[in-house]
């Protein structure tokens, strides 16, 4: 049987602190998740599958020796020599290939006008028909649509060698996976089964630590007490054999004083000993106890002083049609929309349907201010992100208090967030929610909120927005996340936008 093995695996950019520590991993036919926080080393992990990077330490082995491995980089950039011969080949497997992923030879004349979605699935379709023995994905559903993501889930699950991905999308890794790699703290360890059930095992493990956490502190504030009462009591006995040292009795000789002294030194001999044992294991406990790191949640209070829209109705749209860009082609007809204030709707459909066009439609249609509705877009410009950065310096204590709280619960430290020059793109994303949700808007509108987030990022926003009082109106193709914050679905389609509720959705 083929297998990839990873013993004492470490690996570290320059001088700079590990990125994996003494990984050991086996992995064998079937297909792998790999999930993690940004920056926690996923891809350098894919990397060394590959052979791109050097382990600085440990091995990495493929069997069986000679065995061929394909990568899918997160960019397709250009149609090359891999997707080309399978536009070509008229062997059965590249048919067979061609037709799961509804792959036209003649679109590769117009690759420049290709969607994300479509180059995507040349990609595979090419790193599949080569037939290695080790395939590995960075990010492979990244800026698809559902339909996109079901072609990839039935081509790749007929894979039979080794497979890693490295993935935020659950519901690809639920569908595809039978083992998940966390990677967190410079360490990889391998857990059963998708993401959802894998997800189950490292939760209980974090329990329990939290509840040998809890056992810790309780016996440390034990220890401490009880030092405190050692010592008080050594002292006492040091403060009573001095007063009698300096007030001898007439009668008193010198055997009775020799006598009493030896029972009195072994008396503050066991005392001693006593605080120091206690002493020793209070450094200990103490030492174990704050090994533990526990993460931030967001709490209720941010939303307690909370003050919902007077107006019933925060946006309305009617209109004969809505064209792309204002002046270009119709994308939707006979459009009859309202968002109550406390509306949570999630805007499904394919890519190119007119999602976005849709959202700006009813941004000009608000009937409240525009500063009490935060609006993210699907990408930010280096502009727009440091102006972030600056209005959340200005927001008075209490308020920046408020909102950096919600900052470090979705994953960012706010002390090296406000002390940086620029945020990254996800730490932008995650501080214009928190504006937003801090600063009490009426209505978040999100367009595409995961993109450039991590799995736990992810989580954490869901969290974040399932206690937020107000409305909400998402857009996003991950439907697990749109199902956790919504309970109405517009699906856009075939120039119509249909209402339903979230429970089916798409």
């Amino acid at each position: 049987m083929s297998s990839l093995r990873a013993h004492r695996l470490s690996f570290a950019y320059s001088d700079a602190s590990p990125i994996l520590t003494d990984v050991d991993l086996c992995l064998t036919p079937g297909w792998y998740g790999i999930v993690g926080p940004n920056g926690a080393g996923k891809t350098t992990l894919l990397r060394l599958f590959s052979g791109d990077l050097e382990p600085d330490a440990g091995s990495l082995r493929v069997e069986p020796r000679g065995a061929t491995i394909a990568v899918c980089p997160q960019a397709v950039e250009h149609a090359d020599a891999a997707i080309r011969a399978l536009s070509e080949a008229d062997d059965g497997l590249a048919r067979r290939l061609r037709g799961e992923l509804l792959l036209d030879p003649a679109q590769l004349e117009r690759w420049a006008t290709l969607s994300p979605g479509e180059r995507k699935r040349w990609q595979i379709g090419a790193a599949l028909a080569a037939e290695p023995d080790v395939l590995l994905l960075d990010e492979p559903t990244n800026h698809i649509d559902a339909d996109a993501r079901a072609l990839l889930v039935g081509a790749l699950g007929g894979f039979q060698g080794i497979g890693a991905c490295v993935s935020h999308d659950r519901e690809l890794l639920d569908a595809l996976t039978v083992g998940t790699i966390r990677v967190d703290r410079a360490a990889a360890r391998l857990y059963p089964g998708g993401y959802s059930a894998a997800k189950e095992h490292w939760e209980a493990e974090t329990r329990g630590r939290e509840e040998a956490h809890q056992r810790l502190r309780a016996e440390e504030r034990q220890l401490r007490r009880r030092l405190g009462e050692e010592r008080r009591t050594q002292a006492a006995a040091d403060a009573e054999r001095s007063t009698k040292n300096r007030v001898k009795g007439p009668r008193d000789h010198d055997a009775r004083g020799m006598l009493a002294g030896i029972r009195v030194a072994a008396a503050e001999a066991r005392l001693s000993r006593s605080v120091g044992v206690t002493r020793r294991k209070l450094e200990k406990v103490s030492a174990e106890a704050g090994e533990f790191e526990f993460e931030k949640a967001v709490g209720r209070s941010v939303f307690v002083d909370y003050e919902r829209s007077p107006a019933p109705w925060l946006f309305v749209l009617d209109a004969p049609e809505i064209r792309a860009g204002g002046e270009g082609r119709a994308l939707l007809r006979d459009v009859r929309l309202s968002v109550g204030r406390e509306d949570r709707i999630r805007i499904a459909g394919p890519n190119g349907t007119g999602k976005t066009t849709l959202v700006k439609a009813l941004l000009e249609g608000a009937r409240v201010p525009a500063d009490k509705v935060l609006y993210v877009p699907q990408e930010l410009g280096e502009a727009e992100e440091q102006a972030l950065l600056a209005r959340a310096r200005r927001l008075p204590p209490e308020e920046r208090g408020r909102v950096m709280s919600l900052v470090a619960a979705l994953g960012v430290e706010p002390g090296r967030l406000l002390a940086s020059a620029r945020p990254s793109p996800g730490e932008a994303r995650k501080l214009m929610i928190a504006l937003g949700l801090g600063q009490h808007a009426w209505a978040l509108v999100l367009d595409e909120p995961t993109n450039h987030l991590d799995l736990p990022s992810i989580e954490r926003l869901e969290r974040a927005l399932a206690d937020y009082p107000g409305a909400l109106l998402l857009v996003t193709h991950d439907r697990a996340f749109g199902r956790s914050c919504t309970s109405i679905l517009w699906t856009v389609a075939e120039g119509e936008v249909q209402i339903s509720s979230d429970d089916a959705g798409a």
